[in-house]
């Protein structure tokens, strides 16, 4: 946990399978009497816990030579034909996750399972698995894993509606705090649509006040009809350990990943819209003739994109989704993904202070040209980095924001020399060495030159940095 900051502990789970449906009227009861607030969750966590496991990851890591290499009096005493030699050691981490399918499917955070040589997972009932990585997705940090060789009947969770809960609903969080073992908390849904976490690309949480701690990532927030309504992703926290500020991950998002595994995709496919969107301050809603800031402004519209064909056009305002309020460009993008390709959605959009409605057919974003994908190596301080030709498509996976053509880093290998020269993933590199950057094959070219000194120009989050480094 980092002080004054919001910590990533994504947990996800799902509901009960052998719990039926209940309307939000059912369980939603005001404890009228003592006796009544003497009832007990017990039922609900008897029936959810089999289905939540603790996750185990680990990859071997290079731990760099020791600092007193360089000191003659150590190399004379202490030395040896060993020493200043990279030794490897074994990174573990601990989350939580939840069967969401007999088949062995399960549901953890990214962050848990990121880079990871070995992943086994622990059921309640002690027994353990070996697991494969189905999906990894960095935009909502959510995983998929796969049980090997699954044994015996594995218990597992549905999801429930997420769009159903209101603030104020009792919600139980399940998890491995600190390793301790299975816990559980309660607590209420104290806000919704929460957008300026900062914990992933796709963000839209259930905020509550149930006890959420390291350890907790990948766990399922589940509501009194046993059904997972949230992952619980991240908490608020000064001194690194629960303050009452937790954020989870709407189970309809987490949806949206669970199905694109069992569907085989490798990767999240979400709608793309080839709109950019920006808030709505207090002068621009008065220079809209709009009551207050809602909604979200249209900055940009590509050529022959959905929003194009469903005549969005710059200055618009949208307002709503399928009838259900807007309040920023973050719900735009929650909205559309939790619908899903092939969908259609239902527009409100505020034009020259006139309301109208329009119809956006969601597609998958293009591939306009081949990705050729690249793991550049060598000695240049781009060496460890991959890298991507940009197309719509590569630009949703990413969540990349900015030009439609050029050359994108897609991921940045932990202690390679790029990560050292501060690449980012999302970077696009515009020139290296004088030279104008337009393809991957033209990068790893520049970059195979043995040369000893190098200048690279970047572009981040519209920013141009220029770097040089010492061969």
């Amino acid at each position: 946990m980092v002080t004054h900051s919001i910590c990533a502990v994504v947990l996800l789970a799902a509901g009960l399978s052998v719990v039926a449906p209940a309307t939000a009227e059912q369980w939603r009861i005001v404890p009228e009497s003592s006796t009544q607030i003497q009832y007990s969750f017990a039922p609900i966590v008897k029936r959810i816990t089999p289905a939540v496991v603790n996750v185990y990851a680990s990859r071997l890591v290079e731990q760099s030579q020791s600092p007193f290499i360089s000191d003659p009096f150590f190399r004379r005493f202490f030395g040896g034909p060993d020493l200043g030699a990279p030794t490897q050691r074994v990174q573990r981490s601990l989350g939580s996750g939840v069967i969401v399918d007999p088949s062995g499917i399960i549901i953890t955070n990214h962050h848990v399972i990121a880079n990871s040589d070995e992943i086994k997972v622990a059921l309640s009932d002690r027994r353990e698995f070996d697991c494969d990585v189905v999906l990894s997705d960095q935009r909502t940090d959510l995983a998929v894993l796969r049980i090997k060789d699954p044994s015996g009947d594995l218990p597992f969770a549905e999801f429930g509606d997420s769009d159903q809960l209101e603030v104020g609903d009792i919600v139980l969080a399940i998890g491995d705090p600190f390793g301790v073992g299975q816990t559980v908390t309660s607590g209420i849904v104290s806000a919704l649509a929460r957008t300026q976490v900062g914990v992933s690309d796709y963000q839209f949480f259930i905020q509550t006040d149930a006890a959420i701690n390291p350890g907790n990532s990948g766990g399922p927030l589940v509501d009194m009809s046993g059904r997972v309504i949230g992952i619980n992703t991240a908490i608020y926290s000064r001194t690194g350990d629960s303050n009452g500020i937790g954020f989870a991950i709407p189970s309809n998002m987490v949806r949206v990943v669970s199905d694109s595994a069992k569907a085989g995709v490798g990767h999240v496919r979400l709608p793309w819209l080839g709109v950019s969107f920006q808030d709505v301050t207090p002068d621009i809603a008065e220079s809209l003739g709009i009551d207050r800031p809602r909604g979200a402004l249209v900055t940009d519209v590509g050529p022959d994109s959905p929003g194009a064909r469903a005549g969005l056009k710059t200055g618009d305002l949208l307002i709503s989704i399928d009838g259900v309020d807007i309040d920023d460009p973050t719900a735009v993008n929650y909205r559309l993904a939790t619908k899903g390709i092939g969908a259609t959605a239902t527009l409100g959009v505020v034009r020259n202070a006139k309301e109208y409605v329009a119809k956006l057919e969601l597609e998958a974003a293009p591939e306009t040209v081949p990705r050729d994908e690249i793991d550049l190596d060598g000695i240049s301080p781009l060496a460890g980095a991959r890298v991507l030709n940009l197309s719509p498509a590569v630009a949703e996976e990413l969540a990349y924001r900015g030009r439609s053509e050029g050359v994108i880093v897609g991921a940045v290998n932990g202690g390679s020399l790029a990560e050292e020269a501060g690449l980012h993933r999302g970077d696009v590199v515009i020139e290296v060495n004088g030279v104008q950057i337009d393809t991957t094959r033209r990068l790893a070219d520049v970059c195979a030159d043995q040369v000893r000194y190098w200048e690279i120009v970047i572009e981040r989050k519209g920013r141009l940095i220029r770097s040089r480094f010492r061969g």
